[in-house]
């Protein structure tokens, strides 16, 4: 579970975290790096093909949520291109090619996962908090 704030209704607030998780190296970054942040409790992580299928649980939980940040390992942008068709719009977002990991030439080490989950806290915590 992530760190829970009270929101200006006076209600529990979570933060999540979605990720692109696709089959390139930035896209297994991204992955680990959405979990490292769920691992510290900065935000839960969540399934971004649930979005895209639209579960009702996991929606409405999505809606929910205080702030979101996105993560996507390449300019294709999938992960933010779900969550907009999904109605989302209030959400930080972060590509790991800004990052300067390049697709197909970025190694999956624990420093570039730490880099991206960094950046990706950080993006989090500049995004306004949603209320109600």
């Amino acid at each position: 579970m992530s760190e829970q704030t009270s929101n200006c209704c006076g209600t529990l607030r979570y933060n999540m975290v979605f990720a692109c998780s696709g089959a390139a190296d930035v896209g297994s970054i991204s992955d680990r790096a959405a979990r490292k942040l769920a691992k510290k409790k900065t935000a839960s992580m969540c399934c971004t093909a649930a979005i895209g299928a639209d579960i009702p649980d996991i929606v409405g939980k999505t809606r929910g949520a205080a702030r979101i940040v996105v993560l996507d390992g390449c300019d294709h942008e999938c992960a933010k291109k779900i969550m907009k068709k999904a109605g989302f719009e209030h959400f930080a977002h972060v590509q790991l090619e800004a990052l300067g990991m390049e697709k197909g030439k970025t190694p999956v080490s624990e420093e570039n996962i730490a880099r991206a989950a960094d950046a990706a806290g950080a993006a989090l915590l500049d995004v306004e908090e949603s209320c109600c």
